[in-house]
């Protein structure tokens, strides 16, 4: 599943496009959920992204692309999977693949708060803070994937967060000590960035220090389970990442 970074990623590559706020000439797909003869001769405003969302901007509406587990797309190019929308303008296309597509109606404003977004310059540390105080009991391997708090941590993010903090992903949030907890919040946005410079730099995974990992930095073994309630894959160190209870 693609994760906040590379929706950003994504962002940026239209961007490069110089696009403007083009006029779509023609929809294809099997996309369900969407009138597609609405979006016909429409001039898209924007480009945004929230979490692990893609937003596709008009004027009273907004085309919503979750790329879930298996989701990808392409620009000015086509391959031979089901394409779920393709968007194509005079001189462009944009495709997209094994995604979710959804139309929310009205300003997006009114459907997203940016100062979740753990990318987004409205990101709100303070209040992200706020928020995990009000989930004593659950483990920080849940936690960090809630997207109402974390809006763009996925399964990669969460596993180095923790070992770069040294925090095992059983703790839960009443037993991290206040400067652990401060960590947790400010080094998800961290690797969040560094995550993407890598990404553009196709040298994510040469630093990973758990994730996919047999060992860690410290040459300890990585353990490999399911854990939290999401029965999310975790990996982790337990000579490193201390369990506070």
């Amino acid at each position: 599943m693609p994760e906040g970074p590379s929706i950003v990623i994504l962002k940026d590559l239209i961007k490069e496009l110089h696009l403007g706020q083009p006029e779509i000439l023609e929809v294809a797909g099997n996309a369900k959920n969407i009138d597609k003869d609405r979006l016909l001769h429409q001039k898209i405003q924007a480009f945004k992204s929230w979490g692990k969302h893609f937003l596709i901007c008009f004027n009273d509406f907004t085309i919503r692309i979750h790329f879930m587990l298996f989701g990808t797309y392409l620009i000015n190019e086509r391959k031979k999977t089901p394409l779920k929308l393709g968007l194509i303008f005079k001189k462009d296309e944009l495709n997209f693949y094994t995604c979710k597509v959804d139309l929310l109606e009205g300003n997006v404003k009114e459907h997203y708060n940016w100062e979740n977004d753990i990318m987004a310059d409205e990101w709100n540390s303070k209040a992200a803070i706020k928020k995990l105080k009000k989930e004593p009991e659950a483990f920080v391997c849940d936690i960090l994937l809630d997207q109402q708090i974390f809006s763009g941590v996925g399964n990669i993010i969460k596993n180095e967060v923790l070992y770069r903090i040294r925090v095992h992903p059983l703790t839960r949030i009443e037993n991290l000590p206040p400067t652990k907890l401060k960590a947790l919040v400010k080094e998800a946005r961290n690797y969040s960035f560094d995550f993407l410079k890598w990404k553009k730099e196709n040298a994510l995974s040469k630093h990973w220090e758990v994730y996919s990992q047999k060992e860690c930095p410290l040459h300890h073994v990585i353990e490999k389970k399911e854990l939290g309630k999401t029965h999310r894959q975790t990996y982790y160190c337990k000579k490193c990442q201390k369990l506070y209870e």
